[in-house]
């Protein structure tokens, strides 16, 4: 591979449309960048396969991104694909600048005041090794509900994938997230309850004003976009990869392995318009 430029594009990467919760937040910290967006909808929902199918995927689409797109960085805006396969993407590509996302435990751990944290996330995150590995020096720090949540980012992209309003879609997210709050412990500012609540997939972003109506308006919602953004900043401006900032927007396009309509109607519901001017769309 040629060395990339600082006017190559960053590449995002997720097994479908939570990833763009990533993407919102490195638009806004970098809006000179040129992204490509890539959801693996075709081959998803990773959370809840093996961890061959996450890891050959996540090879596949590295490999893609960077011979198509020739990107100077790649961000894998998904929990499962980091916990499964970023230490392998890193040994196939060890020239390729990597951001990895994982649950936000150490944030939330500086922010509790009760020391009750509940991580929601998918089968595939809080089973791995790598999350066991994350929380192995944490878990005297706090008391942890961990919660996997089958069926809940599925639920989130069928909100657009099904015909009707966005509110009669949401009926069975809505479900599943008062199933797995509850299931997860008591929330609240008292002592012995839950004041912290970890959003450990990229997806249930997108499902945090349902998540705050049933947990309450004092627990606070951690996730993993900001800290992601400012790391690859961070790793950009190190290698001098960073755009210059003239003023203009950086460009985006939006590559799908699946429902490249689903990928656009969330880009313009979930980043807004503005994020979506001037998008280009292409199938994989």
């Amino acid at each position: 591979m040629h060395p990339p430029s600082y006017d190559a594009p960053i590449g995002v990467f997720d097994s479908g449309i939570g990833g763009l919760s990533v993407l919102r937040a490195l638009q806004g910290l970098l809006p000179q960048e040129d992204f490509v967006y890539l959801a693996d909808s075709g081959f998803a929902p990773y959370g809840e396969r093996g961890d061959d199918h996450v890891v050959a995927r996540t090879l596949h689409v590295a490999e893609t991104l960077r011979s198509r797109h020739r990107i100077k960085a790649l961000v894998v805006a998904c929990n499962t694909a980091t916990a499964a396969a970023i230490h392998l993407l890193r040994a196939a590509h060890p020239d390729l600048h990597l951001v990895g996302v994982e649950p936000a435990v150490k944030p939330a751990l500086a922010v509790t005041r009760t020391g009750g944290i509940a991580v929601l996330g998918t089968r595939g995150t809080v089973t791995s090794a790598k999350f066991r590995a994350l929380m192995a020096p944490l878990q005297h720090q706090a008391r942890f509900s961990v919660q996997p949540c089958d069926g809940l980012a599925t639920a989130i992209e069928d909100e657009l994938r099904q015909p009707g309003s966005a509110e009669s879609n949401a009926i069975n997210t809505i479900a599943l997230c008062r199933r797995y709050t509850s299931a997860a412990g008591t929330f609240g500012t008292q002592e012995g309850e839950i004041d912290t609540l970890v959003l450990g997939c990229t997806h249930y972003v997108f499902a945090a004003p349902t998540l705050r109506e049933l947990v309450g308006p004092q627990v606070r919602l951690i996730d993993t976009g900001e800290p992601v953004a400012r790391q690859t900043q961070r790793l950009l401006a190190q290698h001098g990869l960073l755009k210059p900032d003239t003023g203009a927007a950086g460009r985006l396009e939006l590559v799908s392995t699946g429902d490249l309509g689903l990928l656009q109607a969330a880009t313009g519901r979930w980043l807004g318009i503005g994020a979506s001017v001037g998008a280009t769309a292409t199938a994989a």
